[in-house]
């Protein structure tokens, strides 16, 4: 497949995220930062070969009003306009593009679209999408050339070797990130509730040196104190689960689970993570717009991408 047929533009819709450029030839990338949409995990079911978690990606796109307030306005989450009068090269890539006939394919497409973006030296942006998706990214990690520290956000601690004889899924992205040598410390924010984990995952990863945070342990000591956990300098990978978030803020998602992160708190692990050291990039997964309640998924999912827009901005990684 060639390099320019990586990614395609955004299904069924003319806008991008935020009206960015759409640029969906990846080769000679230039941009400061780079949005990519991923739609498909590897499914454990035929049934879900294709869920309502593959429409987010472009759901996010629609989703945005008031664009031109967005991008010029004061915001006080930010401390002024998004981009802050800076001359910050953003781009929309589109979507990676899937192969009906070999599921593998949208993997091994989001990881050389990954690769490319990576290595022209963009910040990436990945809308899922269920949480399998991290995989093919992680894995473009290596395009880095450093130890790589690995923050999630999320219920569930995604450890799961295989479901159904799949090792690529969305129980198991953090299992596989620790298999990759160019990740080192994983930090996980938010555990609660029941997932996939049994007790032979949870002693997996703490052998494997994974800092579990529940999200009690989050709420008692503060996200502060949180941060300070998280080894300085970076660089940094940040991957959230829409449900390791509050359903109250987040309820459009499979397993809404009490007790979540609330606004104020991902605000500041976001800022805070982009404050230590060089984020290289970030995804967004597991939002099923059908679930959303008054687009309130969605409205939250905006304000925490462009937070994280705004503070990359700040923390002068274009300079």
């Amino acid at each position: 497949m060639t390099a320019n047929k990586l990614t395609t533009a955004p299904s069924g819709v003319s806008s991008t995220f935020l009206n960015f450029p759409l640029q969906t030839d990846l080769d000679g990338l230039e941009a400061d930062i780079a949005i990519l949409g991923i739609p498909f995990g590897m499914p454990y079911y035929p049934e879900i070969m294709a869920n309502d978690q593959s429409r987010a990606p472009d759901a996010l796109r629609q989703a945005a009003e008031d664009i031109g307030y967005t991008l010029e306005h004061y915001d006080f989450d930010l401390g002024g306009p998004l981009l802050d009068g800076q001359d910050i090269d953003i781009v929309d890539c589109g979507n990676v593009t899937a192969d009906m006939a070999d599921h593998a394919a949208h993997y091994q497409n989001a990881e050389q679209a990954a690769r490319k973006i990576l290595r022209s030296g963009a910040t990436l942006i990945s809308l899922g999408g269920d949480h399998g998706i991290p995989i093919p990214v992680l894995r473009a990690l290596e395009e880095i050339g450093e130890t790589v520290t690995l923050v999630q956000v999320d219920a569930h601690i995604d450890w799961r070797d295989e479901i159904n004889g799949e090792h690529n899924g969305y129980s198991s992205p953090i299992r596989r990130a620790s298999e990759m040598d160019w990740i080192g410390p994983i930090v996980q924010i938010g555990l609660r509730g029941i997932g996939s984990a049994r007790m032979g995952e949870v002693e997996f990863a703490r052998s494997r040196g994974a800092d579990l945070i529940s999200a009690y342990e989050m709420h008692d000591i503060g996200m502060q104190a949180v941060l300070d956990r998280i080894p300085d300098g970076g660089p940094y990978y940040l991957t959230i689960d829409a449900d390791g978030l509050d359903p109250t803020i987040m309820p459009g998602v499979i397993s809404q689970t009490p007790g979540g992160l609330n606004w104020v708190q991902i605000h500041k692990l976001i800022h805070g993570l982009v404050g230590k050291g060089r984020v290289v990039g970030m995804d967004l997964v597991e939002i099923a717009p059908n679930m959303d309640v008054g687009k309130t998924t969605l409205v939250h999912a905006e304000r925490l991408i462009c937070n994280f827009i705004g503070a990359t901005v700040r923390a002068g990684y274009y300079d």
